[in-house]
């Protein structure tokens, strides 16, 4: 069978988790023997060698590529099968279609979205939800979303929960910690955030909660590592950084390369997640693989992903956040506790358990 891949959001220079899911799908694909033939859909040329064993079709365009230049090709040359991993279901589709759906955050909380694109994830997920002749979801949430919400059937979802980077190991060398953490500009003790700044990541709360816990006096100054790129409506939270007079606590230091990821959640004291809505959860399994003790949200998939490797808080409530702060930062067994826990829970996930329920929905559904 010929499965076409929009693969154009695969490629990206800084990939967030839906542009990882997309890459590491397809690498999965091309690397086993499933029998089938895969095309992939690029809006430029991508990095020579990085899809190896499939037909790529670039396909240049300024605007509206997916409904107008993929809808053309769809027209002209469609594929048996069209999977969209990471985005949406061009108008024109003659071919039954996939789709992945990662998460509804937009629905539950919409405060944390800016109008114009709350309204277009809506538009987009309903099209997906109802136009796809099969979807997958990130998790057991996110299809109880998708029955809830836009009243799909639940047959009509298969759960392919993602995997994490095999690579992704304790960082057991002191010098690579510091050699990492000071190319980032971190000294001393910190707690770590890794994801993009945005207020659906809660991190107002976080930065409150901190400051109270700040303001019990730990023996030596913590900092918190808020890194990743900056996201929309994040100016409330350098308000309130300023506000809590914490410039010196709380640091920003961008996006991290992938190579420095492991060392800075190895040398953590904490990796704290307080989101309010997730569809996975990516960064709570980066983070337990790599043996850092986890806080993270008891809503969404949140508590189905982490298991039970970490400290599960109600999100809106900053006194919990803190006290757990506290509790991780002066109870070192309860912290080693969560690291064997959290190694055990990662171990559950894989991207070759996720790249093979996702070839049994193909072969199942469109064979």
């Amino acid at each position: 069978m010929l499965v076409g891949i929009d693969a154009s959001r695969a490629v990206a220079d800084r990939p967030t988790g839906t542009e990882t899911y997309s890459r590491r799908l397809i690498q999965g694909f091309l690397s086993g023997d499933s029998g089938h033939r895969f095309r992939l859909y690029f809006r430029g040329p991508p990095p020579d060698g990085l899809f190896r064993g499939s037909e790529l079709r670039v396909l240049p365009f300024p605007r509206l590529w997916t409904h107008l230049r993929l809808s053309w090709e769809m027209a002209r040359h469609p594929p048996q099968v069209l999977f969209v991993p990471a985005h949406v279901i061009p108008l024109i589709h003659p071919c039954p279609t996939l789709v992945t759906v990662h998460d509804l955050g937009y629905l539950l909380y919409p405060e944390a979205h800016p109008l114009r694109q709350r309204v277009y994830l809506d538009l987009s997920t309903r099209w997906n939800a109802h136009t796809a002749t099969h979807l997958l979801a990130d998790s057991d949430a996110t299809r109880t979303d998708l029955v809830g919400h836009y009243g799909v059937p639940a047959d009509k979802i298969t759960v392919a929960y993602p995997g994490i980077d095999e690579s992704l190991q304790p960082v057991g060398e002191t010098a690579a910690i510091r050699a990492a953490k000071a190319r980032y500009g971190i000294t001393g003790d910190y707690l770590l955030y890794l994801g993009t700044l945005q207020p659906r990541k809660n991190l107002v709360r976080l930065v409150e909660a901190f400051a109270g816990f700040a303001a019990k006096g730990p023996p030596s100054p913590v900092r918190l590592v808020l890194a990743g790129k900056r996201g929309w409506l994040d100016d409330d939270l350098v308000k309130v950084v300023e506000r809590e007079r914490l410039g010196d606590r709380v640091l920003f230091p961008g996006y991290i390369a992938d190579e420095d990821k492991a060392a800075l959640l190895s040398g953590a004291l904490a990796f704290v997640f307080p989101s309010l809505y997730e569809g996975f959860g990516l960064p709570v399994l980066e983070a337990q693989a790599c043996g850092c003790p986890v806080i993270t949200s008891i809503t969404s998939s949140l508590p189905e992903v982490a298991g039970d490797g970490a400290l599960l808080v109600d999100p809106e409530d900053t006194v919990a956040i803190a006290a757990a702060i506290g509790r991780l930062a002066t109870d070192p067994e309860l912290c080693q506790r969560l690291v064997e826990l959290g190694f055990a829970n990662a171990r559950r996930f894989s991207w070759q358990s996720c790249v093979e329920t996702v070839l049994g929905v193909l072969d199942q559904h469109f064979c």
